[in-house]
Formats: structure tokens, sequence, C-alpha cells
């Protein structure tokens, strides 16, 4: 099985080192814009398999030889910097690193899925889909996976519940319009109820990817599994349900945009979109989401391909 991870950068080793320790691939490609860098991280990660059982090929490459690959992750981005405030502060420039990087690698690998982890996730998701002319359900962006996942861990720790029990989503953007769909919120199989205490611990774990950031200058371990989780799903066919961005097509009456629902992963990339019934409140939310995504999207000209 072979991956290619685009943009070997904190993220992008974080999961090559994540995937090979799971043995999850036989081969792995790594795309850098520093070739240089590129064949060190190869080197140093082939290193660290003389301690494991199972053989796996890495190699630095160009973008021709993501060519076979089943996955192709897309970490590449410009440098976050201190002053960082909004991920958005990141789409012009990461879209034109984009446009130089996925319609050759779409093309080298045209049954590839793409996997987006760059930033502004839903706005360069959506971009991707555009650039490469592929069926939605092989463009997905690691979306609110990991904001699911740290209040799901926020509301086990409350409720005194393993996280693995919890049934809560986090939707839409993966950024300040993001929302949590209490609703459909459980534990086990007893609704959690919406309350100010709740609301609190969603407040603060929607805070703690920049609290990360501001204290170490990135984030790259829990993105790095999260994605590893996504493409496990994808080479193992494990039919797993998880929220991801995906392009919606008339859910919420929201169209054109790429934002993070319930959908079902397996070989072929989203095998199936969840549409959970929101209340009126959390189907307002869902289109303030894509309105800001939208916003984002004409102000960059993304849509022009």
């Amino acid at each position: 099985m072979k991956v290619a991870i685009i943009g070997p950068g904190r993220v992008g080793m974080t999961l090559a080192y994540t995937l090979v320790l799971k043995g999850l691939v036989t081969e792995l490609v790594l795309v850098g814009g520093n070739p240089a860098k590129a064949r060190g991280e190869a080197m140093d990660l082939n290193h660290s398999l003389l301690f494991l059982r199972t053989p796996v090929k890495v190699s630095a490459g160009e973008i021709a030889d993501v060519a076979g690959s089943e996955v192709i992750a897309i970490c590449a981005s410009v440098p976050m910097t201190a002053d960082l405030q909004d991920r958005n502060q990141l789409a012009a420039a990461n879209i034109e690193l984009m446009r130089t990087l996925v319609p050759a690698a779409a093309a080298a690998a045209p049954q590839a899925i793409f996997l987006i982890l760059s930033n502004p996730v839903d706005v360069l998701t959506w971009q991707a889909l555009r650039l490469t002319g592929l069926p939605a359900t092989r463009v997905i962006g690691s979306g609110t996976l990991i904001d699911s996942a740290r209040y799901r861990d926020a509301l086990s720790m409350q409720v005194g519940i393993h996280p693995d029990d919890i049934r809560s989503y986090v939707l839409g953007e993966h950024g300040d319009t993001q929302f949590v769909a209490m609703s459909l919120a459980q534990s086990g199989a007893e609704p959690l109820d919406d309350t100010p205490a709740r609301r609190k611990l969603f407040s603060e774990s929607t805070a703690a990817g920049f609290q990360v950031f501001k204290l170490k200058g990135n984030t790259c371990y829990a993105v790095a599994l999260a994605a590893s989780v996504v493409i496990e799903a994808i080479l193992l066919d494990e039919k797993r349900t998880m929220p991801l961005s995906i392009a919606i097509n008339g859910y919420c009456g929201v169209h054109n945009v790429c934002l993070s629902v319930p959908v079902v992963v397996g070989r072929g990339g989203i095998e199936r979109v969840l549409q959970p019934p929101l209340n009126e409140a959390e189907q307002a939310a869902f289109r303030r989401s894509a309105a800001a995504v939208r916003a984002v999207i004409d102000a960059t000209g993304v849509a022009d391909g």
C-alpha cells in the first residue's frame, strides 16, 4: 500500500512516522519544496525501520513519484508566524501553493484519494476538488475530526465515560464558525443535555488548538494521528464514521462549499454522506459556516480554478 505525503514538514513527517509505526504502508514517498531536506527525512525514517518488523520502502521524490499512490496527503503550507490569529490568513499563499502541486499530483496518480490537511482546510479542500477534477468522494479534508475528538475527550471527563463511548460531532468550518451539534450528542445510549457547562467545555476545546500553537509554535501530533485514522479507514476499508470536510450538496440548503459533516470512510474514500437531523439553531449555524467559508473562497479566487 503506497501513500505519498506532499509537504514533509512537522505535520507531514509526524504523519509519516505514525503510518510507519502503525504498519499501514509498504511504500511511502515524501515530496517537498526542499529536496535535500526531504531526502534527509527519508534517510532518517529509513534508519528507524531497522527497529521495526514491517518492511517499508521510504523515499524522497518529485511530484511524478506519487504515481501509484492510493492516498496522497497534502500537508504543504507556508510557515505559520507567531502573530497568526486566524487560519484564513494562510489562504492566499496556500492557495497559490496548491495550484503548483495538486494538478500535477492528480495527473500522476489519477486513482488516488486526496486528503487535505493544510489550512484553511475547507477552502483548500474545495480548491483541490476544482483543481483535480476528481469525484467529490475522493477529495477529503481533515476538517473538524480533531475538533470533535477534543470535545469528546472533554465531555468524557465531565460525565465519567470513555471518549469512545461519547457520540458528539463538531460540524461546519474548521475555524471560528464551527459548532457542536448537541441535539445529536449521546453518552452511551443516553442523550447529553445542552447545558451552559457543556457549552463552556466546547469553547475551551475549540481554543485548545491555538493554545498549543501559541505555546510551541505548531500543532503536529494530534492532527497527524487524526489523519492516520482517516488513511487507515481508507486502506483497510473500515467503513468508519467520522466528521470530515467534503463538498456539500444540499444539506441544510448549502451548496458549493466544503464543510465537515459525518461521513462513512472506506476503500473508495467517502462511501456515504450522513445527514443527521439538526435542530433549527444548528442548521442556522451550519449555514453561517458555509457563508464564512464561501466568503474566503470568493475573496481569493478559488472558484476560478
